[in-house]
């Protein structure tokens, strides 16, 4: 099979990812531990698509995504075409090739046919990397200056995914925008939340730059309901975007474990940053959460818990388990991240459920001070139950740092003062599906705000929506003038940033 004079051996091609970096190198640092493709590399393995009749991988990518094309303009070595096709669907392709688990999704083996033959699938997500890096390095990403401005201008609170995506699309629009962010960079999760062996910084930063040299401004270190109410800020915008992210996380019951004993999985990866522009909950003692020298057990089987337990052997932890109550072909997350987990030494128990936490203490007597406990780490007590679920087997085993990497939820809005916005009673927002508007005027919400905690690329396609969303409100009166006083100056509560 030839296609324009580049032949199509897709049976005959293996599916080769980039090669990842020996586990005692790499468990030394946080840089990545993938290569990226050749040029060479990237068209061989572009050149195994089918170019299918019916491409399943654009079906099950949730932005949509040109594949077959792109990797038909990879395999044929028009890289800069490529590229142009891949970021007019995503604003973030080479992120999402470093970071989504294409293994459920468009490297499925309900999204991919050569997966379904038994032939391993396309390396899609390493072809989408080498495309967006390619461009960087050749100097094709430009940043989208619109040809006109527009007078309306939108808020946008939350720059992470979600909101860069809509922040980008809205300034091509001609639209001012000013984003406000909880941290003192712009990036959100993607920079503050996923650890650099998955996502160097470097490469969401460069993102996060193209946004501000199209003119959009920044606001860093703000918090709504804090520095500013819902109502405040929306009468300095014609328009509103909530992306706050979903920060709150579920707390299992766990007897005898306090605040200090069970650590959020969030909390542990924003700490493990050791960046200073990244903020913290407060009263979080930074040094408490190194895993250096301490037996570490995460409770969790999903992507974040892989993030944690990664993180702790490259801290130096004595040793790390992961708990998780579910079986090994229940978990919803990534089967690749789980693999490099278990390369790299962590010990996965199936089926496992905390039951209580016992503390070891040192009681130190004082004259003037009295009688204190000091928490030398304790035991936690496991049940383990079969497929049955039938108990097996009770035990206890010895930790010093507990993380719990059980999920989170968006922050109620009261929290944020927000309080008459409708949700699912989970701190969800509810917005029309196809706009992203929520039962306020000209107020809208996108990401894991109205979606739920998701993937960043779901965060991505409804960051774009919802721009597309607010120009349509925008426009249903284009004729009069700005409803809101433009938002010319940053709140004086709040400090504006560099994007570095």
């Amino acid at each position: 099979m030839t296609t324009s004079g580049t032949t199509q051996r897709y049976v005959d091609i293996p599916r080769e990812p980039p090669e990842d970096r020996a586990v005692q190198e790499r468990l030394h640092d946080f840089q990545e531990i993938a290569a990226r493709f050749s040029e060479q590399e990237a068209r061989r393995q572009a050149s195994r698509c089918e170019q299918c009749g019916v491409p399943y991988c654009h079906v099950y990518c949730p932005l949509h995504n040109n594949i077959p094309d792109w990797l038909r303009l990879t395999a044929e070595g028009r890289f800069e075409e490529a590229y142009r096709l891949a970021e007019s669907t995503n604003n973030l392709p080479e992120i999402c090739g470093r970071i989504c688990p294409q293994d459920r999704l468009c490297e499925a083996k309900w999204a991919c046919t050569l997966e379904q033959a038994g032939h391993g699938t396309v390396t899609i997500g390493a072809v989408e990397q080498f495309l967006g890096d390619l461009a960087f390095e050749k100097g094709w990403v430009r940043p989208r200056i619109p040809r006109a401005e527009r007078q309306h201008h939108v808020g946008i609170v939350g720059a992470g995914p979600a909101g860069l995506a809509a922040a980008e699309e809205l300034r091509a629009r001609g639209y001012a925008v000013t984003l406000y962010d909880r941290h003192g960079l712009p990036g959100g999760l993607l920079r503050f939340g996923i650890p650099g062996f998955k996502l160097e910084k470097e490469a969401i930063a460069r993102r996060a730059r193209l946004v501000l040299d199209a003119g959009a401004r920044f606001i860093g270190g703000f918090t709504l309901g804090r520095d500013a109410t819902l109502a405040e800020l929306a009468s300095r915008h014609d328009a509103i975007l909530l992306a706050l992210g979903a920060y709150r996380a579920n707390r299992p019951a766990l007897p005898g474990a306090g605040e200090e004993t069970l650590i959020d999985g969030l909390t542990y990866l924003l700490a493990s940053m050791q960046e200073p522009s990244a903020t913290l909950p407060d009263g979080v003692d930074v040094e408490r959460l190194d895993a250096r020298g301490r037996r570490v057990i995460v409770l969790g089987g999903g992507d974040t818990a892989m993030d944690c337990v990664r993180t702790a052997l490259r801290q130096g932890c004595l040793g790390v388990i992961c708990l998780y109550r579910r079986g090994e072909l229940d978990r919803s997350g990534s089967r690749r991240e789980l693999n490099k987990a278990q390369a790299e030494g962590v010990q996965v128990l199936w089926r496992t459920e905390t039951e209580s936490y016992l503390p070891h203490t040192i009681t130190m007597i004082e004259a003037a001070a009295g009688a204190c406990a000091v928490d030398e780490g304790g035991r936690l007590v496991v049940r383990r139950r079969n497929t049955a679920g039938h108990e097996i087997e009770r035990r206890t085993i010895d930790t010093d740092l507990i993380i719990s990497a059980t999920g989170s939820q968006p922050d109620l809005p009261a929290t944020y003062g927000a309080g008459g916005l409708i949700t699912n009673g989970n701190g969800v927002v509810r917005v029309t599906p196809e706009t992203g508007a929520t039962n306020l005027p000209g107020v809208f919400a996108a990401g894991d705000l109205s979606r739920g905690p998701s993937l960043a690329v779901w965060a991505i396609r409804d960051g774009r929506a919802v721009a597309a969303g607010i120009h349509g409100y925008l426009c249903a009166d284009t004729m009069t003038a700005p409803r809101k006083k433009l938002a010319r100056e940053p709140l004086a509560t709040s400090t504006a940033a560099p994007a570095e």
